[in-house]
């Protein structure tokens, strides 16, 4: 039912939706406040606490800081989250997605797009939440979601959003068992996350050693000479600045590099914009397989960075932020790329480049040339850019099986999840008061206080003739033919 295809429920659990399962009382769930309620004049820097999409990550809370006064708030109370609410995320590319408010350690309110509810004493909290980040519910949903560009899921859809309910008790050990799982795996990604942001310093150290440099303020070999890269390059040419067309330059067009086509350490030629067809065109600056460029202008992190073309596309030109560097006969090309990618010669291009801002600063070519370097032997130059290609290919590999793992570890994520919603991670105890009689008791209680709720049909065993959301997917998990708690691989 519900939309989710042939999903059945276990003994004893009951198809609800998110309506059914709030607390019995007035604004169980709201939004924030819209328009001149909450402007950015209403911001301070203490005072209450305003829950922004930013708080809202994927099944965990972010502690993102903003406030207005506690005056506003009051006028805002209606809109207040508490600790144990539910904060659900109505805009974003993946929906839903939500998390359970902390100690706050004072009022706090939502703002707009986030969504506030309030689970009712007798519904886990935490089930609800894994129950909405479930890959089930996120593919129910997603042909329920609005906007192109700002994809949303209105409040209207939020509150119908099914969810397949055990048994009070059965929930408290699904969550048990879900969270002994999952924080295996959270702390697998963060290993793998630490591991990964090692990776550039691996490469850095290894150019350091591999031209003899351990310091920034370390001398070179003793038998190499400290030169300039002047010593190094017969010249550096320059490209033109353009009014490009906004949009790549077709197969037949002439097309100018961006900056972020020597941005990432490796010649992106995909990263170009159409040079008008009336705009006279110098092919001397064209670029050729085996140029090394580096970049006059870019963030502070990337400029001066140096690529070397393995391959392009005909017709692809120099723009007036990007620099040829001509290397002199005999000079080992790889071996200069790696130099002047080393923390030694980064640091004195971080020193050298002009701009009040990071996000733009520039290199002149003067103060390019002037940057010290290692003077090996040419034929050094070539052992030392064979080695350091070898042990650079192999550190990319590294990350790309820590990026592997990574993948894995969010696959395993949403396996147990499905494994959760579909009742298969704990056993299943026939003395637990079913669902079925736990929804009477809210509904009841509801009613007694003059309230309305709506009727949803619910079974077990239940299967929907809905075809729009395909069936919980397969799993590299287990799925014993009788609900046991389970030993999960990591």
């Amino acid at each position: 039912m519900n939309g989710l295809g042939d999903m059945e429920l276990p003994p004893g659990w009951a198809w609800s939706i998110l309506e059914e399962v709030l607390a019995a009382e007035p604004r169980a769930i709201t939004d924030g406040p819209f328009g001149s309620n909450l402007k950015s004049v209403h911001y301070t820097d203490k005072g209450a606490r305003v829950l922004r999409l930013q708080n809202v990550g994927d099944g965990v809370f972010r502690d993102e800081r903003a406030y207005i006064s506690l005056e506003h708030f009051e006028t805002l109370n209606k809109h207040e989250a508490e600790e144990g609410d539910l904060i659900i995320a109505s805009l974003g590319e993946v929906l839903p997605r939500a998390a359970v408010v902390p100690k706050l350690g004072g009022p706090a309110i939502v703002k707009a797009d986030v969504i506030r509810a309030r689970i009712h004493k007798l519904v886990s909290t935490k089930w609800i939440l894994y129950a909405l980040l479930s890959p089930q519910i996120r593919s129910y949903t997603a042909s329920r979601i609005k906007g192109v560009g700002r994809p949303r899921l209105g409040l209207g859809e939020i509150r119908g959003l099914p969810i397949p309910l055990p048994p009070l008790n059965e929930q408290l050990r699904i969550v048990e068992c879900l969270e002994e799982h999952l924080s295996r795996v959270d702390s697998a990604e963060a290993d793998l996350g630490g591991s990964l942001a090692h990776i550039p310093r691996l490469v850095d150290g290894m150019r350091n050693s591999a031209t003899r440099y351990v310091s920034p303020t370390a001398r070179p070999h003793v038998s190499w000479p400290l030169g300039k890269l002047s010593d190094v390059l017969d010249r550096i040419e320059a490209g033109k600045s353009f009014q490009c067309e906004p949009r790549p330059a077709a197969e037949a067009e002439w097309g100018v590099i961006k900056v972020s086509a020597m941005t990432w350490g490796e010649f992106r030629a995909e990263e170009q914009k159409a040079v008008p067809s009336s705009k006279p065109v110098d092919s001397r600056h064209e670029i050729q397989p085996g140029d090394v460029l580096v970049s006059r202008a870019n963030t502070a992190a990337h400029v001066g960075a140096p690529v070397l073309v393995q391959t392009c596309r005909p017709r692809l030109l120099l723009s007036d932020k990007s620099l040829r560097l001509v290397p002199r006969a005999g000079v080992d090309k790889r071996w200069l790329l790696h130099v002047l990618s080393s923390p030694f010669v980064r640091n004195q291009i971080s020193r050298k480049a002009t701009g009040t801002k990071d996000s733009m600063r520039n290199i002149s070519q003067r103060d390019l040339l002037d940057i010290n370097i290692p003077m090996p032997p040419h034929e050094t130059q070539k052992r030392i850019g064979d080695s350091l290609d070898i042990e650079v290919d192999r550190i990319g590999m590294l990350g790309t099986q820590l990026r592997l793992a990574q993948s894995q570890a969010r696959r395993l994520r949403l396996a147990l999840l499905g494994q959760a919603i579909s009742g298969r991670l704990v056993t299943h105890e026939a003395t637990d008061e079913p669902a079925s009689v736990l929804l009477d008791r809210i509904r009841s209680e509801r009613m007694g206080q003059g309230g309305t709720t709506k009727r949803v049909t619910r079974r077990s065993r239940a299967t929907s003739t809905a075809k729009d959301v395909p069936p919980p997917p397969t799993s590299s998990i287990p799925t014993p033919t009788t609900a046991v708690q389970q030993e999960l691989p990591l």
